[in-house]
């Protein structure tokens, strides 16, 4: 066996004698569309090798974050987490699984663990670096990459996790982990001398976390400035209500926005044309242009040739949290998470509709709805292949 093999489970009532029925979503990583399942690989415990572990993976969060990792796969190197066929890709997702068997000293079967999983219902990792608060997994092909999404947390240390929330936390801890580290890299560089900071795609639950960050922590800081999302026409209403942004306006009304104040973007919709008129319309007074995921990732190709301004910075939330957990430690970033945390999710807890379905047919769907785009900006979907 190698040091990292994915299982998929058919039926989690399929076992007999140890043997594991798998089964798991996977892309044609050409056209994002065209999708399938692959049924009846069978893993037997007794195999697992000394160190290893058995996830099964129980519930996990899809949004337009994931396709964010599917649209750009070969450039962020989200395909090699769990590696597929040729041509073939398997979305990570994050969610909860729960240790089936286990060959590696202090971790016990019926263990829960939150983390980056495969679309699928297994998981196989060899854990280091183990402590009481979570582990590492040390799959060779993993080490390369970015160590945030590597990290295993056992759910009866982690500062975050509550079981009653446990819906909230697959759908937006990943997300909230990256807007703590956007409003932290903003704050860090003295949010570039900007004192209006626009936000694309203000809708998006990564926007709406940085949003909310920007103005719970705006009352310690010395730069003082204004959050002005823009969103479609038709989420306005609903993004006005939040309450976290300072001014809300479509698309079309870019040019509302004073551009003789230095301003900041930061574009989480992916839109070239979009991003195009930011750069106009604010030309030498654009501080910083940051882009952040790539939510409408079929539009892209709508960016000028030049844009005004400087060039547009890829954002990686990997880089930002790497210097922090360097700085605070592992343990100290995520207390400092936590703290916010807990706030956000009364926040959020208030106005989130969760929908949550099971097996092949509910995450096909629910992955065709987000690639499409159609779904509400409250909606948040929580799947499981296995239909138990």
């Amino acid at each position: 066996m190698g040091d990292n093999i994915l299982f998929y489970n058919e039926n989690a009532n399929n076992r007999l004698e140890g043997i594991t029925m798998t089964s798991t979503f996977l892309l044609n990583r050409d056209e994002l569309s065209d999708t399938e399942f692959t049924t009846g690989a069978k893993i037997s415990e007794a195999e697992l090798s000394a160190g290893q572990v058995l996830l099964k993976v129980d519930t996990f969060a899809f949004t337009a974050n994931n396709i964010t990792y599917a649209a750009m796969g070969d450039a962020m190197r989200y395909w090699e987490f769990f590696p597929a066929a040729d041509g073939k890709g398997i979305v990570p997702v994050w969610g909860f699984a729960d240790v089936q068997a286990s060959k590696c000293e202090g971790i016990e079967v019926g263990e829960r663990i939150y983390g980056y999983y495969p679309m699928s219902t297994h998981l196989v990792v060899t854990p280091k670096q183990v402590n009481g608060a979570s582990f590492i997994d040390g799959a060779d092909h993993r080490q390369p990459l970015a160590l945030v999404y590597n990290q295993y947390l056992r759910c009866a240390t982690d500062p975050l996790y509550n079981v009653k929330t446990e819906a909230l936390q697959m759908l937006l801890r990943p997300l909230f982990t990256t807007s703590f580290l956007l409003d932290d890299f903003f704050d860090d560089n003295q949010f570039f001398g900007a004192n209006t900071l626009v936000l694309t795609s203000a809708s998006s639950k990564t926007a709406l976390g940085m949003a909310f960050l920007l103005h719970h922590n705006r009352g310690k800081r010395e730069q003082k400035y204004e959050i002005v999302g823009l969103t479609s026409p038709g989420n306005i209403e609903f993004v006005e209500g939040l309450g976290c942004y300072d001014r809300v306006l479509g698309y079309d009304q870019i040019s509302q926005i004073d551009a003789s104040k230095p301003t900041a973007t930061v574009d989480f919709a992916g839109n070239g044309e979009v991003l195009g008129q930011l750069h106009s319309h604010f030309n030498d007074q654009l501080q910083y242009s940051c882009m952040v995921g790539a939510s409408h990732w079929d539009q892209r190709a709508g960016m000028p040739a030049e844009l005004a301004g400087p060039a547009p910075e890829l954002f990686f939330a990997p880089s930002q949290a790497a210097k922090r957990i360097e700085q605070w430690g592992g343990q100290g970033f995520q207390q400092r998470l936590a703290e916010v945390w807990l706030t956000f999710v009364t926040y959020v807890g208030g106005w989130m509709k969760v929908e949550q379905d099971a097996g092949a047919d509910a995450v096909e769907r629910v992955y065709q709805t987000v690639l499409a785009g159609n779904f509400s900006p409250e909606t948040g979907y929580i799947l499981s292949i296995a239909e138990d």
